[in-house]
């Protein structure tokens, strides 16, 4: 770990984990490459690694905390991990991000280091270079270059955007975290739950470009089904709690849709069919998972990723 100056706290870095690999290699060395003042604990969740991520994790100071694959829970697990830590700010990220630098983590923290209502912070995603042409443009769409800060004075500013926050790179002040958990009872998204629940308390989000890790998947088709599937069935938990919310996500997709299509047009034209079988596979997923409560109990696992959670 890189040291500025003498440490003036600690900061908890919690990433939950199965069979990290060579991916959570390149995330604990940048880890250890952060120059901050604060000492950094890390805190590793395994759901049953078989690949000897634990041992790994180990190797570079971190706990570990071994649960049950079938006890795994994308907002208890994080939870858990909250109250192992240690530090006042507890930074989450996934085995598959790859923070950007040196300051990643100390532009993160930084805001959270003042007082006032700020209850987190979350970094700017980059895709990979060999992700898929619209994998670039949406994490571009979503993550851009300028910072902004979220507020809620009701649902009505429950927007995808204004709700937008995300656990591959986010920071939490600790004490408000052990105030409002993360949700342990949706299948996904516990991090745009967490951020809608938090805006209508009073609380503020601050979206913070300088911090950057580097994050992206290529899903297949099927994949996309399923992801969106689970987006779907906790979106009414998030951006789709207000009344007129249902009409206004399909109106932002939409947008979104017209916007990568121009952008592909003029950037890898012959990424747009696969683009178009992508936005339609994220389409029926995303609405089956809206209305999961009319599809057979048996199909439901097999539309997850996160089958586990429906069994």
């Amino acid at each position: 770990m890189g040291v500025a100056a003498k440490p003036v706290s600690l900061i908890s870095v919690v990433i939950p984990v199965k069979n990290g690999g060579e991916r959570i290699r390149r995330c604990l060395e940048a880890i250890r490459a952060q120059v901050i003042a604060d000492e950094v604990e890390i805190i590793a969740v395994d759901s049953g690694s078989t690949d000897g991520t634990q041992t790994l994790v180990r190797s570079f100071g971190g706990l570990v905390e071994e649960i049950e694959a079938r006890d795994f829970n994308h907002g208890e697990t994080r939870n858990l991990g909250a109250r192992l830590a240690q530090g006042e700010i507890v930074v989450f990220t996934v085995d598959d991000a790859l923070p950007v630098g040196t300051d990643w983590l100390e532009q993160l923290v930084a805001p959270l280091r003042k007082k006032g209502e700020l209850a987190g912070t979350y970094a700017r995603q980059v895709a990979y270079d060999d992700a898929p042409a619209h994998q670039h443009f949406y994490i571009d769409y979503r993550y851009g270059a300028e910072p902004r800060l979220q507020r809620a004075s009701g649902p009505q500013d429950l927007t995808v955007s204004n709700v937008l926050f995300s656990n591959v790179s986010s920071a939490v002040k600790r004490s408000l975290l052990l105030e409002f958990p993360f949700a342990s009872d949706i299948v996904i998204a516990e991090d745009l739950e967490w951020s809608a629940r938090v805006l209508l308390a009073g609380h503020a989000i601050a979206y913070v470009p300088d911090s950057v890790v580097r994050h992206s998947h290529a899903y297949t088709l099927l994949d996309a089904v399923k992801r969106y599937f689970d987006q779907g069935a906790a979106a009414e938990r998030s951006y789709m709690s207000g009344e007129a919310s249902p009409g206004r996500v399909r109106r932002e997709g939409l947008t979104l849709v017209r916007q990568e299509l121009a952008w592909l047009w003029q950037n890898e034209r012959s990424a747009i069919p696969y683009a178009l079988a992508h936005e339609i596979a994220r389409f029926v997923g995303f609405q089956l998972g809206v209305h999961h409560q009319h599809v057979p109990r048996a199909l439901r696992p097999r539309l997850s990723r996160t089958p586990v959670y429906w069994r």
